[in-house]
């Protein structure tokens, strides 16, 4: 399920960024993000995990202890931080528990898994474990899915510290293969080992109290007051004398003083037991009525009423039960040894098909689940189970009713609940797959409102688009000083006029990328292209003190761009004129339809003089620009007093070179 690959780029965003995130999903070939219920195939999971362990060059096994250390905490915020801790007292019960709990997250959620979230079908993991007298525990593992065993001590070892404040170690003793119903299952034991953890206020208390545990004994009879030990004294005697006459030790009569006088129990707890079973052999068989009671050998010695009805040949007493039923889970082989090793795990016994009446042939199977229970003293194993059914479509493809379950059958309730449970959780898939499309809505969104805003942007300065967009009226402005610039081709009519227009197109094309590019090495704003003309300006809409030198750089860049432009008539490089005049003008946004920022002033009229008077390949300068440049490293040669269309005679100058700047430089090479 997607709730796997969701917890693994959660750790991966939130331990090393979503940066790390996405390469990773990027070279694992995999998708942004996933549906909680949604079935993904295993190859994903174990990509991820392959790619994760070479980008963070971390070995595969801390990997998968990391993220199991993690997916704890993740199912805990998921919301299953209840269930988790109600699993058991200890880590024992905790571990025992395991594959109950799988067991009800399968029937409410059509099969998630605590360990893995993967189908029922698919083959879920399963764990065993046994007690050692020197107080570890031996973690029996089994899984289809090799290699991911390392996930189960990240697990199990955040579970130890955070429910029962105990840190645990665990090393493999043991890693083999066995042959299961299903195929050959990696079954590994771990030796678990516990170790309390104590607060630096309970160490202390320990450590000064040496003798508490051998004290306690008497601690407990001192506290207890006189009147109190008489009452609890004569309730246990009525207590006892009522139900059968067992002969206690002094310590159990505490203990039941304790219990009743106190209302603690500080001791364990000792059942009491009828001499005869007061239910007769009708009764227990209606009672229970999905139960059947097998021997070594599995010749079924009683089965309950209902069970009887759905498999008649149960009503046979000595028949084999292997013969009507398979075992589904835990994938063993139906034999009195295997089922005792797993007595612990809650078995799912399924109807053979050959086996059933013509009636059921044509339905689903029936399902039982239930527990195991060992009774030495007939050499018998006890089945108490229930029909392992989620929903009520369930019950009518088996055309059962709830009738046919007991009363006391927590099942009946468990199908309603369910059927109410399933519609909810199709509603919250709808809305997560809602909420995917939305979101990759607004991503494709935000990717194109990107690409408006990068066209908006060419058009105009940013901050004027940007009060456009906002609705509001963008005022002219005056810049005192500012340098303008402007450019056009030597014979651009003679070129239009011997070629097609598409190689004139693909010309302009060519020259007018590269000045782009110039335009953000030396941060001047690009106005308007007309025909072969290129104007840029420095100094506005954002003032610079350094608006001269900066056009002055692009302007040197322009030279040496226009070298790398074929003239399509000759094939050489093509030759441009450009102008340069420093002054000041007027700004503004002019129209609504197509609105351009436009530049006014005489200041724009002299800079367009300065390119049209200027000789091919050259930088004319206007005396205003000769003046901001003087002082500022660059190489410029007097022209002299030429006679300006409509302004007489201007003296100007020709820009050479930046005296400081290389070439790279100049043209933002690195």
């Amino acid at each position: 399920y997607g709730f796997i690959n969701t917890c693994l780029k959660s750790l991966v965003v939130e331990k090393y960024g979503e940066e790390t995130w996405e390469k990773l999903r990027l070279q694992a070939g995999v998708q942004d993000s996933f549906l909680t219920f949604e079935v993904y195939k295993d190859e994903i999971t174990m990509q991820l995990i392959d790619k994760a362990c070479k980008i963070l060059g971390i070995p595969a096994d801390m990997v998968l202890r990391e993220f199991g250390e993690y997916f704890f905490e993740f199912c805990k915020r998921s919301g299953y931080d209840h269930m988790l801790r109600t699993l058991g007292g200890n880590l024992y019960e905790f571990i025992e528990n395991l594959d109950a709990l799988h067991s009800y997250l399968s029937l409410s959620y059509q099969a998630i898994l605590f360990l893995f979230v993967f189908p029922q079908e698919m083959n879920a993991p399963s764990f065993r474990v046994e007690k050692n007298e020197d107080g570890t525990m031996h973690l029996h593992y089994y899984s289809d899915r090799r290699g991911l065993c390392h996930i189960v001590p990240g697990i199990i070892g955040a579970a130890a510290l955070d429910f029962f404040n105990i840190e645990i170690s665990m090393e493999i003793v043991n890693q083999t293969e066995e042959e299961e119903r299903t195929g050959k299952k990696e079954h590994i034991v771990f030796l678990v080992t516990q170790n309390p953890v104590f607060s630096y206020k309970e160490r202390n208390q320990f450590s000064s109290s040496s003798q508490y545990l051998a004290d306690s004994e008497k601690q407990i009879e001192n506290q207890l007051n006189k009147e109190d030990l008489e009452k609890a004294k004569n309730t246990i005697r009525d207590i006892e004398s009522s139900v059968c006459p067992v002969k206690k030790s002094h310590w159990k009569t505490i203990r039941g003083i304790i219990t009743l006088g106190k209302g603690k129990l500080l001791r364990g707890f000792d059942p009491v037991y009828p001499k005869s079973l007061w239910i007769d052999t009708k009764t227990f068989c209606n009672g229970l009525p999905f139960h059947m009671v097998f021997d070594k050998e599995l010749r079924v010695k009683q089965a309950g009423v209902s069970i009887q009805k759905i498999v008649p040949g149960l009503q046979t007493m000595g028949i084999c039960l292997d013969h009507y039923f398979s075992i589904v889970h835990p994938e063993v082989p139906f034999t009195i040894s295997s089922i005792q090793k797993f007595i612990n795990s809650q078995f799912v016994f399924q109807t053979r098909r050959e086996m059933m009446p013509e009636s059921w042939k044509q339905r689903p199977m029936l399902e039982l689940r239930g527990q195991m229970i060992w009774m030495e003293s007939l050499q018998c194993m006890l089945y108490l189970c229930s029909p392992l059914l989620r929903t009520l479509h369930e019950l009518e493809e088996r055309q059962m009713h709830i009738a046919d379950i007991a009363p006391h059958d927590v099942t009946r309730d468990l199908i309603l609940l369910n059927q109410q449970r399933l519609a909810e959780m199709e509603l919250s898939n709808q809305l997560e797959r809602k909420k995917e499309e939305l979101r990759i809505l607004s991503k494709h969104l935000e990717e194109e409102k990107k690409k408006t805003e990068a066209l908006l942007y060419a058009m105009l300065p940013q901050h004027v688009a940007n009060q456009l967009k906002e609705g509001k009226r963008v005022e002219a402005g005056e810049f005192k000083e500012c340098t303008i610039l402007f450019s056009d081709v030597v014979t651009f009519t003679n070129i239009c006029a011997q070629c097609e227009p598409i190689q004139i197109v693909l010309m302009l094309n060519s020259m007018y990328l590269r000045f782009d590019r110039l335009t953000t090495v030396h941060d001047v704003y690009k106005v308007e292209t007309i025909g072969d003309a290129y104007m840029v300006v420095g100094g506005v809409p954002v003032p610079v003190p350094t608006h001269a030198e900066r056009v002055a750089n692009f302007a040197l860049g322009m030279i040496i761009a226009a070298k790398g432009v074929q003239n399509p008539v000759s094939g050489n490089p093509i030759q441009i004129r450009v102008g340069i005049h420093t002054g000041p003008v007027l700004a503004g946004v002019v129209g609504e339809k197509m609105p351009r920022y436009c530049l006014f002033g005489d200041t724009v009229n002299i800079a367009s003089r300065m390119e049209s008077h200027g000789v091919p390949s050259k930088i004319h300068l206007s005396s205003s620009a000769y003046q901001c440049l003087k002082y500022k490293n660059f190489e410029m040669t007097e022209r002299g007093e030429i006679e300006v269309k409509g302004k007489g005679k201007m003296h100007t100058y020709f820009l050479i070179r930046n005296k400081t700047a290389t070439e790279n430089e100049i043209m933002g090479r690195p």
